[in-house]
């Protein structure tokens, strides 16, 4: 019989972990943007020193909740405190399961009233959507799916970036010149773009200062050109699929967490729930870290830092879970800065040897190659952590690795191992060929890595943990 749902293919697997470290799916492809405009090196460094265009609309989901019931979901749903949350603000929404474990994250907007947004990667929005249906709430809930699966080519929304150090010139510039509004993190606030109304966030993917704007799809090519002239007096980039994937290792934010839903009781009604065609179902895990355990690819929100925006003012699906696990010792996420001689020697691997003794490839910038990368962390031969996405900050000339670590390895200025590539050779994945693993060293780093991020852009922490709850 043909799997319907992915809990029919969970129970025709070997393993969960089998079935996605096999999974055919390489890593999330970036579509409706050139994989480079100038060079990937020159739009990394211009998040820096100048500024850059992210062009959003293509990659993410959005999903629409309107309806008298809509904050009590959210509430139902969200870790955060909703005490306070009213109209143009957004919060970092990252939900758990009745075990504890986060399913993933996407930001959420306060539109109106009883009208919110949440935009990201599909898992978090699946997980509200079956609420939504199954919950008895009183509320309607409109999917706007990302380019790829969609016939049309067309979105609701058009979403674009400007961050760096002369962003908000640009922004004045296209607004005509006049002053743009002061806006704390996370608010909103309305523009006027090439005779267009805009929606606008205080935001900085790159960890840089900037804004995220946003209008319905047919003002997509005023605004952008608007956006794209203003930007040429600036230095202004904009920014291909190869460089955005990797900005993420500057401003410390970990964007692949694996949606921990593969297991448990309590959640085979979602299992059932999600197609056997979906983002979990076909969803793919990489690296050098292995476990028989799904659970042991599973987050907590003490990991990713989310535990800062967590809050027990309500009741949340998952709450006593956490309330639990509170009392426990918990990981911390650090950015790994690996040994330049070990990566060069790694990468100098791939020469002057045929077969299986070379390394896996490690591409650049991003060296992702599944949509949930897992590297094994180690110290005196013990595994302390897993890396979660690694590749090249030419900011820093550096490969970067964003990883959890246990908490008496996660010191700055530490020395550990990483370890890269796939057991015996590698998985099945097309995107693994045939290779060694080689153990490189990396020295445990603040995260944010980059300075400026830490002291000056997100004094307290990082600014989706300052500003999220």
């Amino acid at each position: 019989m043909t799997a319907r749902s992915l809990e029919d293919l969970l129970q025709a697997a070997k393993s969960p972990v089998e079935m996605l470290r096999n999974s055919q799916a390489g890593p999330n492809a970036y579509p409706g943007v050139q994989p480079e405009y100038t060079n990937w090196r020159d739009e990394q460094q211009a998040w820096q020193n100048t500024c850059v265009l992210f062009n959003q609309s293509y990659h993410m989901a959005d999903l629409a909740l309107e309806g008298p019931d809509a904050l009590k979901l959210l509430t139902h749903l969200g870790t955060n405190s909703f005490a306070n949350f009213p109209r143009n603000r957004a919060k970092q929404f990252a939900p758990v399961t009745p075990e504890g474990y986060v399913i993933g994250d996407v930001i959420l907007f306060h539109l109106d009233d009883g009208t919110f947004n949440l935009v990201g990667r599909i898992p978090v929005l699946n997980w509200v959507m079956f609420h939504a249906e199954t919950g008895g709430f009183n509320v309607k809930a409109t999917l706007d799916q990302r380019t790829a699966l969609r016939t049309d080519g067309k979105r609701k929304a058009y979403r674009f970036q400007v961050q760096g150090p002369n962003a908000m010139s640009v922004i004045e510039k296209a607004i005509g010149g006049t002053t743009p509004p002061e806006l704390k993190f996370f608010h909103i606030t309305q523009l006027t773009i090439a005779g267009k109304k805009v929606g606008a966030l205080r935001h900085g993917m790159a960890g840089q200062p900037g804004w995220e704007l946003f209008g319905p799809w047919e003002d997509y090519g005023a605004v952008h050109e608007a956006l794209v002239r203003a930007g040429e007096e600036f230095g202004m980039r904009l920014v291909g699929g190869k460089a955005y994937s990797s900005n993420t290792l500057e401003s410390g934010w970990i964007p692949s967490p694996l949606p921990a839903i593969y297991s448990g009781e309590s959640l085979k009604a979602y299992r059932e729930w999600l197609p056997a065609d979906g983002y979990e179902a076909r969803a793919s895990i990489g690296g050098s870290f292995v476990s028989s355990k799904i659970e042991d690819y599973y987050f907590t929100p003490w990991d990713l830092a989310y535990d800062s925006f967590t809050r027990f003012d309500h009741d949340f699906i998952g709450r006593d879970a956490l309330e639990k696990k509170a009392k426990d010792n918990h990981r911390k996420k650090v950015t790994l800065a690996l040994v330049d001689e070990d990566v060069t020697a790694t990468i100098g691997s791939l020469f002057g040897n045929k077969g299986a003794n070379r390394a896996k490839f490690m591409d650049w910038p991003s060296a992702v190659y599944s949509m949930h990368p897992f590297d094994k962390v180690s110290a005196n031969g013990k595994t302390v952590g897993v890396s979660t996405w690694i590749g090249y900050s030419s900011n820093e000339g550096k490969m970067l690795t964003l990883a959890v670590l246990d908490e008496d390895f996660a010191q700055p200025g530490r020395e550990v191992v990483f370890t890269w590539g796939e057991e015996n050779g590698g998985t099945s994945k097309p995107t693994v060929e045939k290779h060694s693993q080689k153990e490189i060293r990396a020295i445990v780093s603040p995260v944010p890595y980059v300075e400026t991020v830490r002291k000056e852009y997100a004094p307290a922490g990082g600014w989706r943990e300052a500003t999220a709850g």
